[in-house]
């Protein structure tokens, strides 16, 4: 059998016309015609039916063409897969989180040195819902994001291991006022809560706060009235004085000096929450390159 006239039936049932399929397979029509009689003797059956003035499959047709439709899509996948393999071996793939993503990876594999430039290296950002399923499904061999011992993550400790890269802090800020002064103090009252820009909760860094803030009581008095996965998006609503947004201060510390739009809405650490800054990878061996960058950045 020649994979080719499976492409040829399917092109044939598309299109109802041996001489429009021949075009669209590139054939000429004899030829055509030639490819899917050798399928037919294959088959042992006529796959299409001639006697009448409109062309159709025969039910043999039928079920032949949901054999090669099968078959095309399994060779597609197939393909996709090798070259997904062949990329994973010659690329260090990272995963990483939208608010590790614009600041901390750039420096943070400069820092590495100059060797690491040399490496083809893929940066694929998102929430860390996506991280995760990202690393679960093998299209990365890292993933950095922040971490917090009390916030569960979706990648179990068995299968995963990971190493500290550096500590980072989530902080409340808000935007500044005519006076420079915060436009939102914590933790505001009952009858004057602040208006809050959150995480979704499903996000990483929503985990972390929902998990670590709730043991704090009922002190914090907040509505909320924004909610994204984007640490950049609360960001930039939190320069605009919409609220009050927990953001790492390796995102906010541009705008939190003498002259940014950004100002601590708590005076005190009591709203802060401490994290780490991770590379989680597989326990499994990795490339030969991934395995080699992974022993660079160990301690």
């Amino acid at each position: 059998m020649d994979t080719a006239w499976l492409a040829d039936l399917q092109a044939l049932a598309e299109t109802l016309n041996f001489s429009r399929a021949a075009e669209r397979r590139n054939v000429t029509q004899p030829a055509f015609g030639r490819r899917i009689r050798s399928l037919e003797a294959w088959c042992g059956s006529a796959l299409v039916d001639r006697s009448t003035h409109r062309l159709c499959l025969t039910p043999a047709g039928e079920t032949m063409l949901a054999a090669a439709q099968d078959v095309a899509a399994r060779l597609a996948r197939a393909q996709r897969d090798l070259e997904h393999i062949s990329a994973t071996a010659s690329t260090v793939t990272f995963a990483a989180t939208h608010a590790l993503s614009f600041v901390f990876f750039p420096r943070w594999i400069q820092q590495l040195g100059s060797t690491t430039w040399t490496l083809p290296i893929r940066l694929l950002s998102d929430n860390m819902n996506e991280c995760e399923r990202i690393m679960q499904e093998g299209r990365a061999q890292f993933l950095l994001c922040h971490y917090h011992a009390d916030s569960p993550m979706g990648l179990e400790a068995e299968h995963y291991r990971h190493v500290e890269l550096s500590s980072d802090r989530l902080i409340p800020v808000t935007g500044r006022d005519e006076a420079g002064k915060a436009l939102y103090r914590l933790p505001g009252t009952a009858d004057a809560p602040v208006p809050r820009l959150a995480f979704e909760e499903k996000s990483g860094m929503g985990r972390i706060l929902a998990s670590c803030l709730s043991e704090r009581g009922e002190g914090l008095h907040a509505q909320t009235v924004f909610t994204s996965h984007l640490a950049m998006a609360l960001k930039a609503l939190a320069e605009d004085g919409k609220g009050v947004a927990w953001i790492p201060r390796s995102l906010a510390a541009d705008q939190l000096s003498a002259g940014g739009r950004l100002a601590d809405a708590a005076g005190s650490d009591d709203w802060s929450v401490d994290v780490r800054i991770v590379l989680i990878r597989p326990r499994s061996r990795m490339s030969d390159m991934a395995e080699a960058f992974w022993e660079q950045v160990l301690p």
